[in-house]
């Protein structure tokens, strides 16, 4: 970009920020959990209001002018000097934006450094970027006025596919990070290889006696609409982490987030205020260690443990998805219970066997999530699911599991646990069934904040 065109560019940008007003006051947050200040230390003061006009000029030198001339100087150096200095804690949230990106060893020390003096922190773990991370969504920082002006310029120009993505909506960006891969763009039905986590759409299927190359305690997840079986391989989801299908007459789109351990499906043929059926892609961005996806017609984005749109037509249009039930399970209970079940074929997985969970995954999130509820630990199965009044409720998988084993009732509300398939189902009183899923502890417990806890002691 020629120089006069970005100072062009850059004086429009701060004269629009400088119109919102200069900061005020003083505030510091208090209501934070016991919990929270117990891990993380008492949050700093935090003032209100838009940037002052020089602390503005110093954001764009660091965060516009550096990305649009690739360069890092003494200029950017004076001026981060002058951020670290501001006593301005939320410009710590686009210090680590920045750094998931920073192609320097000497910028990354330089950013981080700046973010400790801001929040008051000293690092403690070699992974300065999940660190700080952490303190800011615990602490709860805010985000200062047109802070996702210059988000959107910092993603967008490592990946301009995101420029659909990076819109106003019903999303807290302070949250999103970048997941390491792509976005996968590619048109529904074409499987070329790219850059992303790719998507399967109407994935090839074969029975379960064809199936011979899938062993008997592989994990499944298995679900049933309308009578008609289908089991997806962990070992294929973990390469794909997004399926487009159909099932038992009903389309549906797929996600598996790997990080948190969750398998949903949701319904996507029929959805009130969707002109056509929305095809569900990974972003390659990330909420809290949970994938981001969107709908590849649209460019909606979804909350995709919700299965609520947050951008977009469809967000405009007020959807939400309804889910089918997961089942995880082994092959062998699987297909015992479902004789009749197809399963996606192996070259689907593409010559690759992950096993995220006992390797990658095995010590916790490996993305900051910030604080966790201290009911649960970080990374404990639960059963979710939505209660008849809209309550969610979280079982502890393993212990309702020996429950029903034993013959005891599994119950809460209107929310009764049944065996299924060697998985765990939710119905209500009439055994309609209800659209749970497994997670681990801490997706679950951010998404839904407010969530009860079954636990075997009542």
């Amino acid at each position: 970009m020629p120089r006069s065109r970005f100072r062009s560019l850059l004086d429009v940008s701060l004269l629009g920020l400088a119109l919102i007003g200069p900061a005020t006051a003083q505030a510091q947050t208090t209501d934070l959990p016991d919990y929270v200040i117990a891990e993380f230390g008492t949050p700093p003061a935090i003032p209100d209001g838009a940037l002052p006009p020089e602390l503005q000029r110093a954001v764009a030198v660091v965060f516009v002018e550096s990305l649009a001339q690739s360069l890092w100087s003494s200029n950017q150096e004076e001026a981060l000097a002058e951020i670290a200095a501001s006593g301005d804690p939320r410009l710590a949230w686009l210090i680590s934006d920045m750094m998931r990106f920073t192609w320097q060893r000497s910028f990354d020390d330089a950013l981080a450094a700046a973010a400790a003096e801001l929040l008051d922190i000293e690092y403690t773990e070699f992974r300065r970027w999940d660190e700080l991370t952490n303190h800011l969504i615990a602490w709860d920082i805010p985000a200062y006025p047109g802070y996702l002006q210059h988000k959107r310029g910092i993603f967008t120009h490592f990946v301009p596919g995101w420029d659909r993505i990076f819109v106003e909506g019903d999303i807290d960006w302070r949250m999103v990070s970048w997941g390491g891969v792509l976005i996968d763009d590619r048109p529904y039905g074409e499987d070329a290889l790219c850059n992303c986590i790719p998507a399967a759409d109407d994935p090839e299927v074969e029975t379960a006696q064809e199936a011979t190359w899938l062993a008997e305690d592989a994990i499944v997840f298995g679900i049933e609409v309308n009578g008609e079986a289908r089991a997806y391989p962990r070992q294929i989801m973990e390469v794909r982490e997004m399926v487009n299908d159909t099932l038992g007459g009903r389309d549906l789109g797929i996600p598996y987030c790997t990080l948190c351990g969750a398998m949903q499906a949701y319904f996507t043929d029929r959805v009130e205020g969707a002109d056509v059926r929305p095809i569900l892609r990974t972003s390659g961005l990330l909420i809290r260690s949970n994938k981001v996806m969107y709908d590849r017609v649209t460019y909606s984005v979804f909350d995709t443990f919700l299965g609520r749109a947050v951008t977009g037509p469809l967000a405009e249009a007020g959807v939400t998805l309804d889910q089918a039930t997961v089942i995880t399970t082994t092959w062998g209970d699987w297909k015992a219970a479902h004789p009749d079940t197809t399963v996606l074929v192996e070259d689907l997985a593409l010559g690759r066997n992950f096993d995220f969970r006992n390797t990658r995954d095995a010590n916790g999130p490996i993305f900051p999530v910030g604080d966790v509820d201290p009911r649960l630990s970080v990374q404990d199965d639960i059963i979710g699911v939505i209660t008849g009044s809209g309550r969610p409720v979280a079982f502890e998988r393993g212990a309702a599991q020996l429950a029903l084993q034993s013959g005891a009732d599994v119950t809460f509300d209107d929310v009764q646990l049944t065996l299924d398939a060697g998985g765990i189902r939710a119905v209500d009183a009439g055994g309609a069934d209800l659209g749970s899923h497994q997670a681990f502890w801490f997706a679950w417990s951010q998404f839904h904040p407010d969530t009860a806890l079954w636990t075997p002691e009542g």
